[in-house]
């Protein structure tokens, strides 16, 4: 499914105008393919520090960094700068919203399921309480979503940084 670029727009600025997280004066020199790149950036860190030091803590917070920067970018793409973690959520959640109104239920699912489990390494990152496999399990679907948001809001591929 391909979404109009003012529906994604709309839906991000729902989103941050619901997290009271307006534009700020230097927003003009952040860019889209800059959040991109730090998606990327966390995603070979969560893989690396889950796989060659096994440091639970920071593999987790690096796999919410990946989505955190996935959403930032996407919101920035559409004209939306993210300053604030509860903006990253609400323009989540209006992305969930926008797939879930085309009919695409599962897929809506997906992504709020894979947001929640995305956000809750993050509270491993203080916590350290999950175990290896959930910690893995995470990565690979904070990685999916990653995958997906792009898919869905970026068709045209993600920019290089």
């Amino acid at each position: 499914m391909t979404y109009a670029n003012a529906d994604i727009t709309a839906a991000v600025a729902k989103g941050l105008a619901a997290a009271h997280d307006r534009a700020r004066p230097a927003d003009a020199g952040k860019s889209a393919a800059t959040y991109a790149g730090l998606s990327e950036h966390f995603r070979t860190g969560a893989w690396k520090h889950l796989n060659e030091d096994g440091d639970l803590p920071q593999a987790s917070n690096k796999a919410w960094g990946m989505v955190a920067e996935t959403v930032k970018a996407i919101s920035a793409e559409h004209g939306g700068i993210i300053h604030k973690h509860l903006a990253i959520m609400l323009v989540s959640g209006e992305l969930a919203a926008l797939v879930r109104a085309a009919g695409d239920a599962p897929t809506a699912n997906l992504i709020d399921n894979a947001f929640a489990r995305a956000r809750m390494l993050h509270v491993n990152f203080y916590e350290n309480e999950e175990t290896p496999a959930q910690v893995a399990a995470g990565v690979e679907m904070s990685e999916q979503l990653m995958e997906l948001l792009y898919r869905l809001f970026w068709p045209e591929g993600r920019p290089t940084p």
